[in-house]
């Protein structure tokens, strides 16, 4: 018993340790926590995972034999002629359906290529949420940083309001200028108010695309990835082309059609059916042995031929339309990250610091009197335009990093 209450002892610590952890990780969420959630509780993998299972089915319906047709009749047997023996005849037959290889072959094919491309489907579906769950993981950090700044404005106009209705009760000021800096103050209240609707909107969507709800008080905490990409626009086509599942997807589609056709094709050939059988009357007993061919007089195939060559083309066609689409989907967020970029680079090169610097020389000419209030506002607004356009740019370029990595199938590559 001694030894029990020791060991209990010696594990709270060790249990304390881990509750402590676990409200720790249920007050944040991070990137990789949500993009943990959103695959195990996605419905949209769920449904993609189902379709793998449907074209596993479909290879093993592909392979499945004719099943064997047996017959058996029997009847009374009358004597016509006298002398004749009478009683019960007996026909029992049993028939083999031949899956000829020129119609298995590319029957079985075209479910494997249906594999494929469902599994090439599984990899999109989870690229694509995987992107989706990042775009609104940095959309409420985005959000966040944006509610930021307006509170930030709202803290010092609240704090000039506070200077200028002292210099107005005093009599230093107009009261004109208390006026308008009320009305600054009202319209900077507001912007916070609807940044932080905003926020919640975004959190609204992250909870919708990991399936679960987020606590109240969840912290959503992260930073944009620093990371640079070097690779030409050339580059990033060639590794779409070649990793992107939806082309593999697509390729595997035209794969499966034209082996659907081939399959067409090859069934225009009859199917034989091989029989034996025994046919047994009162007199005597026949064995049976033959095979029976169906004649393609009236059905040629044609209409189903016709159809899976129409199939075939369109497949085609969709892959070149996907190829297309996909390739200047690439290209626009090529241009947005260098765009982005350019403007980081400004921003951090002086843009900001002169923002500043402005700010800090009309604060300083108001508290001495040398100027009004309106130059304190206008460098202020300046500043906060200079940040948020900064910002935007920050957070543009995170979003086309993540488009970039879904369509060149990198994100995919990057996972365990």
């Amino acid at each position: 018993m001694k030894l029990l209450i020791a060991g209990a002892l010696r594990a709270v610590p060790l249990v304390l340790c881990w509750a402590v952890s676990l409200a720790h990780a249920a007050d944040t969420l991070t990137l990789e926590h949500a993009l943990e959630l959103a695959e195990r509780n996605s419905p949209r993998l769920g449904a993609a995972i189902a379709e793998v299972s449907r074209a596993r089915s479909g290879i093993r319906t592909a392979r499945t034999y004719p099943n064997p047709e047996l017959e058996a009749s029997t009847g009374r047997i009358r004597a016509r002629v006298p002398g004749a023996a009478t009683g019960q005849g007996v026909v029992l037959s049993l028939g083999q359906p031949i899956d000829l290889p020129s119609q298995r072959t590319p029957r079985i094919q075209a479910a494997e290529a249906g594999l494929a491309a469902s599994r090439f489907a599984l990899d999109e579906a989870r690229l694509m949420l995987r992107a989706d769950v990042k775009q609104a993981f940095y959309t409420v950090l985005r959000r966040k940083a944006e509610y930021e700044l307006l509170h930030d404005n709202q803290k010092l106009l609240d704090q000039i309001k506070n200077r200028i209705e002292l210099s107005v009760n005093v009599g230093e000021r107009a009261k004109f200028e208390l006026v308008r800096v009320e009305a600054e103050l009202a319209n900077a209240m507001n912007q916070a108010a609807s940044a932080e609707l905003r926020v919640a909107q975004a959190l609204a969507e992250l909870r919708l695309l990991i399936g679960v709800n987020i606590p109240p008080g969840t912290e959503v905490v992260g930073e944009p990835d620093p990371k640079r990409l070097t690779a030409t626009i050339d580059k990033l086509v060639e590794e779409m082309n070649e990793h992107y599942p939806a082309m593999q997807r697509v390729r595997a589609e035209v794969s499966r059609a034209e082996n659907r056709l081939e399959a067409e094709r090859a069934n225009r050939i009859p199917r034989p059916t091989i029989f034996a059988g025994v046919d047994r009357d009162p007199e005597q007993t026949r064995t049976l042995v033959g095979v029976t061919v169906p004649l393609p007089l009236w059905d040629r195939r044609q209409g189903p031929i016709g159809e899976a060559v129409a199939t075939f083309q369109q497949a085609g066609l969709a892959a070149e339309q996907t190829r297309l689409d996909l390739r200047h989907e690439l290209e626009i967020n090529y241009s947005r990250l260098l765009v982005a970029r350019q403007q980081i680079e400004a921003f951090e090169g002086g843009l900001i610091r002169q923002a500043e610097n402005a700010l800090r020389v009309a604060e300083a000419a108001f508290r001495f009197g040398e100027r009004g209030f309106l130059e304190v506002l206008d460098a202020q607004r300046v500043l906060r335009q200079v940040r948020t356009d900064f910002l935007s740019a920050r957070f543009d370029k995170q979003a086309a990093l993540i488009e970039i990595e879904r369509l060149t199938g990198r994100d995919l590559a990057a996972q365990p």
